[in-house]
């Protein structure tokens, strides 16, 4: 590591900075006014710390290279442009449609999870040998990355759809962020726990994500159960 070029370590250092600043934002982002200025400002903050960090963990990772963490990057970066992007895609529910960078997005991140998912499957030493991880990163990513390429095609019913999907790909890309703290930082303290470093953010965050999307789902019934065709019938 000490004999890396210098540009690897200008990257290390942008990439540590990102991801602590990813850490800190999220938080805040969730606890300002929904839709008010301190929300959309921190919000877009966070989003461009997540391009920080995946941009600099991806030629990191293929410098060294460690074909996991450059598929893992591409995965976690998608998850927080498609959280970004949906706030653009607001209209599918009323006859609108996705770009071409909502469509290149979701068919690469849906192709590199499955290559994840099927390396740690069937050549988990080509993802160093982090198999099970790699088939549920994967398996989450190509589930992601395909329920929104449905939405492409399949307009949503749900008026307020775009505000669960907002949740849950911000969240989940804050899941990301804490997965790769656990494992750079907290093994360092807990050098048994295994794969449960890897595991316990999604464990935890995965309900609050559901826990999330219920809240909102019951703060504004009227809205969010609202049926697009049965308005139009």
């Amino acid at each position: 590591m000490h004999d890396d070029p210098l540009w690897v370590h200008a990257f290390l250092a942008v990439h540590v900075a990102a991801g602590a600043l990813c850490l800190v934002l999220a938080p805040l982002v969730l606890a300002v006014t929904k839709g008010g200025p301190l929300h959309r400002r921190w919000g877009k903050v966070y989003f461009g710390s997540m391009g920080l960090l995946a941009g600099t963990a991806l030629p990191i990772a293929i410098y060294r290279p460690v074909l996991f963490l450059a598929l893992v990057a591409i995965l976690s970066f998608y998850l927080t442009f498609s959280g970004y992007r949906i706030l653009r895609l607001k209209n599918l529910a009323s006859g609108g449609h996705a770009g071409s960078v909502d469509w290149a997005a979701a068919i690469l991140t849906f192709a590199v999870c499955a290559c994840l998912a099927g390396f740690g499957l069937l050549r988990p030493g080509w993802v160093q040998n982090m198999g099970v991880v790699a088939v549920v990163l994967g398996s989450v990513g190509m589930r992601s990355a395909a329920a929104d390429m449905y939405r492409f095609v399949r307009r949503p019913t749900q008026k307020m759809f775009w505000l669960f999907v907002h949740f849950e790909k911000f969240i989940g890309s804050y899941i990301a962020v804490w997965t790769a703290f656990s494992v750079a930082t907290l093994s360092q303290i807990f050098r048994h726990a295994g794969l449960a470093l890897w595991l316990w953010p999604m464990i935890v965050g995965v309900p609050a994500i559901v826990a999330t999307v219920v809240y909102y789902r019951h703060k504004y019934p009227s809205v969010a159960s609202r049926d697009i065709s049965t308005q139009r019938a």
